[in-house]
């Protein structure tokens, strides 16, 4: 296979190139996601490998880079190998149809299993690291409370997060005090946050809105 892998560590590079030329692929490396684009766009591969915290930023060029190669290419394989999972986009990739993959540098057992992942990934198969899965189901649960709430009444949150009081939100919405209150109890509600003396339900909304 013609295989293209971005990764910026160098070591991580040639070892990764030397294993697939024992295989007999023909591989082309590059060091960051500019590269892996104007690579691909050159010479369109079987597949491709990528890492997904690179330069410039080291966040998630990577990642962003496969999207838009499935979007200039439909239907091109690629296999994400990385240490981290980051949910900004991993759930979009995951999704994104047939011929994805998603593996955890220091899970891949041995040599004979990432080049039979790679494989499954270039014939157009899925493969996702079953750590990925459950941190990406942890995040889809974490937002699914926040996904309840009316448009309003992510308004009302948001303001309740700059720390605004009842009356300050209502005077900022031109609404009356009833109604605020009204759409805190539904967000409290909805959220899962029952009267309690042990925590305050105000705050623990505010965090539920930040990590969603």
């Amino acid at each position: 296979m013609r295989i293209v892998i971005a990764e910026d560590a160098a070591l991580i590079r040639e070892g990764l190139t030397h294993i697939l030329d024992h295989f007999g692929h023909r591989v082309r490396t590059v060091a960051d996601a500019p590269g892996l684009l104007a690579e691909v766009a050159r010479e369109l591969p079987d597949v491709v490998v990528t890492d997904i915290r690179m330069p410039p930023s080291f966040r998630d060029e990577g990642l962003r880079a496969a999207l838009e190669l499935r979007r200039r290419h439909p239907g091109l394989p690629v296999l994400v190998l990385s240490q981290y999972v980051e949910h900004s986009y991993a759930a979009e990739l995951v999704e994104a149809g047939r011929g994805i993959g998603y593996l955890l540098k220091d899970r891949v057992g041995d040599v004979a299993e990432f080049v039979a992942a790679l494989d499954r990934v270039a014939a157009g198969g899925t493969v996702i690291d079953p750590e990925v899965v459950r941190k990406l189901l942890a995040q889809r649960r974490m937002r699914a409370p926040l996904e309840r709430l009316t448009v309003r009444e992510r308004e009302v949150l948001a303001l309740i997060a700059e720390g605004g009081s009842n009356n300050a939100i209502a005077r900022r919405l031109a609404v009356s005090d009833a109604a605020v209150a009204k759409h805190v109890n539904n967000i409290l509600a909805k959220l899962d946050l029952p009267p309690s003396t042990e925590h305050h339900r105000r705050v623990l909304a505010v965090l539920a809105y930040l990590r969603g």
